[in-house]
């Protein structure tokens, strides 16, 4: 069962989701895969530690972050991968590497980097190695508070379907 602190918040704010699930995986990419869902759709976790603060990133399955990049960016002494050992007491309702993209649900700043294509549906790991939230971006966008980057923080250039939106006076 998908994380019951994101479920409650998504139903308390009425959002436009629905839940699904799969077979067992531990990548995004594989839940992507065993869900029909594109890796360029599929919204994945990346735990940072920011100097000594914890915080996630959230971009496509299919990317890989520039640490050095993000650094520059954040204006940070050190931005580095931060240990399971370091960030699984934050999540004490989920499993490790099944974190929900919503940081501030457990006091964690989010970094959005903006990839995913505007009126497109994005899922992401509900809490589980099983099971899944579907919604539209606009929708997590709107929802997740989430404090968008460049697209530069990833190796790869902006594909073609890379364009802004903005959502509450937010560019992402």
């Amino acid at each position: 069962m998908a994380g019951q602190l994101l479920i409650e918040y998504l139903e308390r704010r009425k959002a436009n989701f629905r839940r699904q699930t799969h077979r067992e995986a531990f990548t995004a990419s594989q839940s992507a895969q065993f869900s029909d869902v594109s890796d360029r759709d599929f919204a994945k976790v990346v735990m940072i530690k920011v100097d000594d603060e914890l915080a996630m990133v959230v971009l496509p399955a299919h990317h890989h972050l520039k640490l050095k990049k993000l650094r520059d960016f954040l204006g940070a002494g050190e931005v580095r991968l931060a240990t399971e050992k370091e960030f699984a007491r934050r999540f004490p309702r989920c499993e490790i590497g099944a974190m929900p993209p919503f940081g501030h649900l457990y006091g964690l700043q989010t970094y959005l980097v903006p990839m995913f294509r505007p009126g497109t549906q994005i899922a992401f790991n509900g809490g589980t190695h099983s099971e899944l939230i579907l919604m539209m971006f606009e929708e997590y966008a709107r929802l997740a508070h989430a404090t968008p980057l460049s697209p530069n923080m990833l190796p790869s250039a902006p594909g073609a379907g890379y364009r802004t939106t903005v959502i509450d006076g937010r560019a992402f």
